[in-house]
């Protein structure tokens, strides 16, 4: 992906069609990306602060944020990976004093997982970090703000 964002053409008229539309979601697509993955990347901010890989630190805000003590299959769900990897990411979690994993009385098999006081501190200072926008947005005028944060929580509504 390029560090570049894609020209600004003109405005479409009303009877560009489809693939003139089709081609500006592309473009505005492939800018969001290299504000998001390129000029806003904090992963290596947050696993620099928190001392662990970014996928811990993904699995600590999965963990922290279940309204109730997760699965570790469900984990593994939510993760998109397989459970022996994330027994181990967990184990990894336990031994930093971050998670607890206790037994599942609904299902002697399983385990649940939940966050400790320190664990729920470090992943809302994960949020905090990651949630931090690129200069270029915080930068943005305050009604160009307001119309990008309107259109994005539309589109978000939209699942």
């Amino acid at each position: 992906m390029s560090t570049q964002p894609a020209a600004e053409p003109a405005a479409p008229t009303a009877s560009a069609g489809t693939a003139e539309a089709a081609d500006t979601a592309a473009r505005a697509w492939r800018n969001l990306g290299v504000l998001v993955h390129e000029r806003g990347d904090r992963r290596r901010e947050v696993t620099e602060a928190l001392g662990m890989s970014f996928f811990r630190v993904k699995a600590l805000r999965r963990i922290a944020a279940a309204p109730a003590p997760l699965p570790l299959r469900d984990l593994a769900e939510l993760l998109l990976t397989d459970r022996p990897y994330v027994t181990l990411v967990v184990d990894d979690l336990v031994g930093r004093g971050l998670v607890e994993r206790g037994a599942n009385p609904a299902d002697r098999r399983s385990k649940l997982v939940t966050a400790t006081d320190a664990g729920r501190a470090a992943a809302a200072e994960a949020e905090r970090i990651l949630s931090t926008p690129p200069p270029e947005l915080a930068g943005l005028p305050a009604e160009d703000l307001a119309a990008l944060d309107r259109i994005a929580a539309r589109l978000v509504a939209e699942d």
